[in-house]
């Protein structure tokens, strides 16, 4: 039967293939090689009769093409499992998943083509749910720091700072001093975490002139912690308990 070709323009010998496969509505996994392979070859000589530039890979798919009729006109091999091995395996495989690939395709591109008439009004996000920060889990902080570990250091400051008490001058009293406010403290805290980038727990504690000293700046690093501003850790088990600010907190 003479097939009268169009040179169309094809993007590969696979996409010839599926147009003749389509155009004789061919089962693709029952290809009739013989039939193929002689459309296959008019539409090449086609081209060589417009003196067109045939790509290599066309003359690559029509040695195939010839290789798998001539192996069709032979006895089967078998594989190990006894099964005769079909010739045309790999090239319907080569096709199927060809096809597969240029339905997709087209797909995508008439997506692209409607997105254009898409139209997407501004986000009307509530102010409360930008503002929501997730909350902050101490427990990953803190990796394996455990309160303990800071109480123990908090305690031994402590110690220290009785031990250091004149006996004599401490029988005079207490002299009043202007209440520390807590708030101010972490605001000392932090502004020494950022300006030192790295801090030892024990030398903040022990900087601080009294105990009264000593218990407001332990709860502000304790509430600093828990607010996800610092975070404390431990390179080994006996090294010092390091203080460092968080980067997403630098301008907080």
């Amino acid at each position: 039967m003479e097939l009268k070709v169009h040179l169309d323009a094809f993007e590969g010998p696979l996409d010839l293939l599926l147009h003749l496969i389509d155009k004789n509505k061919i089962n693709i996994y029952d290809i009739p090689i013989a039939q193929i392979t002689d459309q296959y070859m008019e539409y090449l000589s086609e081209m060589e009769k417009y003196n067109l530039e045939i790509a290599s890979e066309f003359l690559v798919m029509a040695s195939t093409l010839l290789n798998i009729k001539s192996k069709m006109l032979l006895p089967r091999e078998e594989d190990e499992n006894g099964e005769e091995i079909d010739p045309r395996e790999e090239l319907v495989q080569q096709l199927v998943e060809y096809r597969m690939v240029r339905t997709l395709s087209s797909e995508l591109y008439d997506m692209h083509q409607n997105a254009e008439n898409l139209y997407f009004r501004n986000p009307t996000i509530p102010k409360e749910v930008l503002d929501y920060e997730e909350p902050v889990d101490t427990k990953e902080l803190m990796s394996d720091i455990t309160l303990q570990k800071l109480g123990d250091i908090f305690e031994s400051v402590l110690r220290r700072k009785e031990d250091r008490k004149d006996p004599i001058r401490a029988r005079f009293g207490d002299i009043p001093k202007e209440e520390i406010s807590l708030e101010q403290r972490m605001s000392d805290v932090k502004g020494y975490v950022l300006s030192h980038k790295k801090c030892s727990f024990r030398s903040m504690l022990t900087s601080k002139s009294t105990k009264l000293d000593v218990i407001v700046t332990f709860l502000s690093i304790l509430e600093l912690m828990k607010t996800g501003v610092i975070t404390v850790s431990q390179e080994k088990i006996f090294d010092d308990i390091n203080i460092t600010l968080r980067e997403d907190k630098v301008s907080v």
